[in-house]
């Protein structure tokens, strides 16, 4: 009698063997065509940025997801979602378990009566693309996005979940691995939560330039903490460190507050720095450099190079040149590989 006798257990399966399967099934579909990308975690957090944070706190938000979701905490942290496709409403993945379990997750399209009110809340809030990916706009915006009743993540009556592994439970543990995938992909990708979502992207930042003209908060206004996201959810996010309380202003610095100030969509690099910059690219590249540098030293996390290049409708063969130049000239830093290479300005 095998291990689990009359009960019908499946025998235990290593996670080492378990990965050779995986592959060798990775392996054949690749052969067939298909293009594989599995997720890989960086460290032991799930998710880094805004958009994959808020994904992961808004399922977590729910009671009836809270006490599952933990099962495919292991499974995505050990690499066991070795493909995951996201496309408008539909999300597909193969789990290393036993076997190699197929996973499918449809989620209703955002309907026009939750999405237009977004676009209209977010009017002259965001002021590129390259904002709205990196995930910088007002604590207002914040919120009207993590909304759980007219905001853009889905509720679980939006989801249906399903798993060709005998589990009973709706959310097996490899559906779960699953779920945590998608908040990873988004990571890397938050354009892809608009298309998951059915809406398009553009629309935020085209009703920014359609608004009326007024004076924005400086661009540190911007930046969410992770505390506004606790705050929205009502749960804890990680091991987040206490807020620190702000100083009361001085009459002077309170005008100085008041005090006007230009509205730019990119930031400008400081004058000095230009200047160094300018010194050290003598070459062609020269200009498109210093342009580069400039919009990521003023954004926190770094961008993706597909990011860069729309936020500065640069040429796309000549973009690989000028990253490369910055990296090698160490004026830019590059950090992790593939599409999920950023780079931000040293």
């Amino acid at each position: 009698m095998g291990y689990g006798g009359d009960y019908g257990f499946r025998p235990y399966v290593s996670v080492a063997e378990r990965r050779r399967k995986a592959e060798q099934k990775v392996k054949q579909l690749e052969k067939k065509g298909r293009k594989v990308e599995g997720v890989r975690l960086e460290g032991r957090k799930l998710a880094h940025t805004f958009w994959g944070r808020a994904w992961g706190d808004n399922l977590e938000a729910y009671s009836d997801y809270a006490n599952r979701l933990p099962r495919g905490r292991t499974y995505i942290r050990n690499g066991s979602v070795v493909d995951l496709q996201i496309a408008q409403g539909r999300v597909t993945a193969l789990v290393s378990g036993s076997e190699l379990y197929e996973v499918e997750v449809n989620i209703q399209p955002l309907p026009s009566g939750r999405w237009k009110p977004l676009v209209v809340a977010s009017s002259g809030e965001i002021l590129s693309m390259v904002d709205l990916l990196a995930g910088t706009f007002s604590e207002q915006v914040m919120r009207r996005f993590c909304d759980r009743t007219g905001g853009l993540f889905p509720t679980p009556k939006e989801i249906k979940l399903k798993c060709s592994c005998p589990d009973w439970a709706s959310m097996c543990k490899h559906v779960a691995a699953t779920l945590y995938g998608v908040g990873a992909r988004l990571d890397a990708r938050p354009e892809l939560l608009f298309t998951l979502r059915g809406v398009d992207a553009l629309d935020l930042v085209s009703a920014a330039a359609a608004a009326p003209a007024r004076v924005r908060a400086p661009k540190g206004g911007h930046v969410l903490a992770e505390s506004g996201l606790s705050s929205i959810f009502g749960i804890e996010i990680g091991q987040v460190a206490a807020a620190t309380a702000t100083a009361p202003r001085t009459r002077a610095a309170s005008k100085r507050a008041k005090a006007p100030s230009a509205n730019v969509t990119l930031p400008v690099a400081k004058p000095a720095r230009r200047r160094r910059l300018a010194r050290r690219s003598p070459d062609d590249n020269g200009d498109a450099l210093d342009r580069v540098v400039a919009l990521l030293e003023g954004t926190r996390g770094g961008l993706r190079a597909e990011q860069i290049r729309a936020a500065l409708e640069m040429d796309p063969k000549e973009m690989p040149r000028v990253l490369a130049e910055g990296v090698a000239k160490k004026v830019l830093k590059k950090k992790g590989q593939t599409r999920a290479t950023t780079y931000s300005a040293r």
